[in-house]
């Protein structure tokens, strides 16, 4: 991984972070939340950075700090398909 990946994914997980600090507690975020906050073009150049922002979410989850929810309810990262929210752990 290189140093500008590793910037990056701390980026992503700040904007998580900042984005649910800024909601109510029960509140939830989309990975595409970060991702655009992180990108901050007009463009949909975003969407490349999805993956990343669920990466990490991901270790987020390992941190304590978030949860991935499906359906409103939290599920193991690795068993998460297809959309997912995010947020603060409970």
């Amino acid at each position: 991984m290189t140093d500008i990946e590793r910037q990056m994914d701390r980026r992503l997980e700040r904007a998580i972070l900042e984005l649910l600090e800024r909601r109510g507690p029960a509140a939830t975020i989309c990975p595409s939340d970060a991702a655009r906050a992180v990108y901050g073009g007009d463009d949909d150049g975003w969407r490349a950075l999805m993956e990343p922002a669920r990466r990490a979410a991901r270790r987020l989850v390992t941190a304590g700090e978030v949860e991935i929810t499906q359906g409103g309810r939290p599920v193991e990262p690795a068993e998460a398909r297809g959309p997912i929210r995010v947020r603060r752990a409970r």
